[in-house]
């Protein structure tokens, strides 16, 4: 393949039209505000800059393949494809040089795209590592792919709407594999999002935590079936015949086989946790993540704080460390809490993000002493838990009025009775609140029984 040739490319065909049109629309997409702010967003880690930016391929990818397609055709618009025929030239130096300058362009424009949310990442994070590189890499490999697949469908069918035909039946696709996610439990009828290995063949994948990522058999799985389709789509390019194009289908469907094998057929091994992430980081009996090391300073304070006030109300029952959690629940599974260590969870409550001192002090004791029994997921307020929590806080910090940051949650009437118990809880003897509240603790570590009906004098 000639330099110079593709140089020329490289000026005068679509490829830096196409490169520019995918980052263009990818930052706008990106820079309005969609996923920012939040423990995954594009901006917020490494691993999550790249799953986000997969994401983007929903609509990157059918566009690049729609793109293709428009080069593809641009022989038979030109109408020199015979002439191109009667030359010495072979056509495989033609096509190679063409589907390169749309590779080239593409997968820079991704590079880019990268580029500008890696530098805010620097920014806002401590922890840095290469583990989100394969998952940048195999999204810039799926739009050159989809590219050269669209270029050799465009010279296969050198018709005007093939173009838009080929992005919005990507389109499609994308979508309906997207539903295939969807599930109904049937046990629990919670409907929830699972990836199956017919949706790894979809280039686009999401941050589902801030601490999983996709395992290394779905990226070999992957790329060999994006370089199955780009083998298909070069041979598109190159051939005349029926029979050859036929035949030409065979790397993409051999690559699709191949994947599906390679893909782990259990959905809790497609996103795995990832363990250098997950490593804790302690300050004494305060753990975070490395993930999340640059809060262990703002935390290691509240969280002493936290265990003394816990155990004075709790004594031998209290927990005896605050730690991430850091297991990857399914959605949809109950969760399991210790009685000894005190698990939170930065996705689950933002006020550990953003309080200080001693608020931050009364949302871990919040979180500790009535944990989160709801399936995991499910976005559901429990206000008995709510309410427990804000007259247990209260109590332990001696203030004069129940403390929770999700009191707003409750309804005025839920209020009323989280007063009236809090009322009548003041006025019982230290011991007996004492054991009410550790009868409340440890009920409702073990996710039974009502903790609000406990304080309220009722059976643990």
């Amino acid at each position: 393949m000639s330099l110079r040739v593709l140089s020329i490319e490289l000026k005068r065909s679509v490829a830096p039209w196409a490169g520019a049109m995918s980052l263009a629309t990818a930052l706008t997409f990106l820079l309005s505000g969609s996923g920012q702010g939040t423990l995954t967003g594009w901006t917020a880690q490494w691993t999550s800059l790249a799953l986000q930016t997969r994401f983007l391929l929903n609509f990157l990818w059918p566009l690049a393949m729609g793109l293709g397609a428009l080069q593809g055709l641009r022989d038979h618009r030109s109408k020199v494809s015979e002439l191109l025929t009667s030359t010495p030239r072979p056509a495989s130096h033609r096509a190679a040089s063409l589907s390169s300058a749309m590779a080239i362009t593409l997968a820079s424009a991704f590079a880019v795209l990268v580029l500008v949310g890696g530098v805010q990442v620097v920014a806002r994070t401590e922890y840095t590592h290469l583990g989100w590189l394969p998952i940048s890499l195999v999204g810039a490999l799926a739009l050159a792919a989809g590219a050269v697949l669209g270029m050799g469908v465009g010279r296969t069918l050198p018709f005007v709407l093939t173009p838009p035909a080929l992005a919005v039946s990507a389109l499609a696709c994308m979508q309906l594999v997207y539903i295939s996610l969807t599930k109904v439990d049937a046990s629990t009828g919670f409907t929830m999002q699972e990836p199956n290995r017919l949706s790894l063949l979809s280039p686009a994948q999401e941050a589902r935590d801030v601490l999983l990522t996709l395992s290394t058999s779905v990226h070999v799985g992957q790329m060999i079936w994006l370089l199955g389709m780009t083998a298909t789509g070069f041979a598109l390019l190159v051939t005349k015949r029926l029979r050859n194009r036929l035949i030409a289908l065979t790397p993409i469907l051999v690559g699709a086989a191949i994947a599906l094998c390679v893909f782990p057929s259990d959905p809790h091994r497609m996103y795995v946790v990832d363990k250098a992430a997950a490593h804790l980081v302690c300050d004494g009996p305060i753990c975070v993540t490395r993930t999340h090391q640059a809060r262990l300073d703002a935390l290691a304070g509240p969280g002493k704080d936290a265990l003394r006030r816990m155990r004075g109300a709790l004594g031998d029952y209290a927990p005896v460390s605050v730690r991430e959690d850091t297991d990857a629940w399914p959605d949809g599974s109950t969760p399991r809490w210790s009685r000894r260590i005190a698990l939170f969870d930065f996705a689950s409550d933002d006020t550990l993000l953003t309080a200080e001192g001693e608020e931050l002090s009364k949302a871990l004791v919040g979180d500790s002493l009535v944990p989160n029994c709801s399936p995991r997921a499910w976005a559901s307020v429990n206000v008995s838990d709510i309410s427990a929590q804000s007259i247990a806080v209260g109590w332990l910090f001696n203030d004069p009025e129940p403390s929770s940051s999700d009191i707003a949650y409750l309804s005025k009437d839920q209020l009323g009775k989280v007063r009236r118990v809090w009322s009548e809880f003041k006025d019982l003897p230290s011991a007996e609140q004492r054991t009410r509240v550790r009868a409340m603790y440890l009920g409702a570590v073990a996710c039974k029984g009502d903790p609000l009906a406990v304080l309220d004098g009722g059976p643990a």
